[in-house]
This record gives C-alpha cells, sequence and structure tokens, in this order.
C-alpha cells in the first residue's frame, strides 16, 4: 500500500535535492571558518583585479593631459592617494563578502539541519 505522506516527503526530498540541494551540500562539506576565509580571498582577488583595470582605465581615459601632469605632480602623494583607494576598495569589498557569507552560510546550514531531519523522518516512516 502507497503511504502519501512518504510520497510527499520524498517529492519534497528530491525537489531540494535538485534545485538548492546541490549548493547547498556544497557549501555545507566546508567548516564556517573555512567558507568564509575562501570567499573573502577570492574577494579580495577580484577586488584587486578589478581596481587594476579601473585605474588603468582612469589613466588611458586621458593619457595626454596625464603625461603632461606627470612631472608636475607630487608622485609621492598620488602613490599614497592611489593606495588609500585601493585600500578602502579591497577592505570594502572583503566586509561585504564576509557579511554575505556569514548569513549564506547560517542559512545553508538551518537548510540542511531541515533536509537531514526529513530523511531521518523518510527513514522512520520506511521502518514502520
Amino acid at each position: 500500500m502507497l503511504n502519501e505522506e512518504r510520497i510527499i516527503l520524498m517529492t519534497k526530498l528530491a525537489a531540494y535535492e535538485a534545485g538548492e540541494g546541490k549548493q547547498n551540500v556544497k557549501i555545507g562539506n566546508y567548516f564556517r571558518s573555512d567558507y568564509i576565509a575562501v570567499q573573502v580571498l577570492k574577494s579580495v582577488v577580484s577586488a584587486s583585479i578589478a581596481f587594476a583595470l579601473v585605474f588603468a582605465l582612469y589613466i588611458f581615459y586621458d593619457m595626454e593631459q596625464f603625461m603632461q601632469d606627470l612631472y608636475k605632480m607630487d608622485l609621492v602623494a598620488f602613490a599614497r592617494n592611489v593606495l588609500i583607494w585601493y585600500g578602502v576598495t579591497v577592505v570594502s569589498y572583503g566586509v561585504a563578502t564576509y557579511i554575505i557569507c556569514t548569513y549564506r552560510y547560517s542559512r545553508v546550514r538551518r537548510s540542511l539541519k531541515r533536509y537531514y531531519h526529513n530523511l531521518k523522518k523518510l527513514d522512520s516512516l520506511y521502518r514502520e
């Protein structure tokens, strides 16, 4: 005889596994600190690349004027200014990534906890 409760539970579990469950299991395999550290590291590298590209575009946009002003400007102050903006960019990306990934990890852990609870429930229904 078919048990309607088991069928509903199996359908929910299969839908979860096929959808968001794939990604959640990958995230859930990490320890919290490892997951966040990897994501922040990727964010810092991406922010560095993005800053370098934007800075290069800024310089190349008006290269002639930049080359004329190069001999007039204080290069140490210019470099300090660029490094300050680089630091602000990287730190803001890192902090935003830390906050987002902390929230994402806690949400995934709750979701996986419900999933494993439903698996145990399904197992107990099979044992009956």
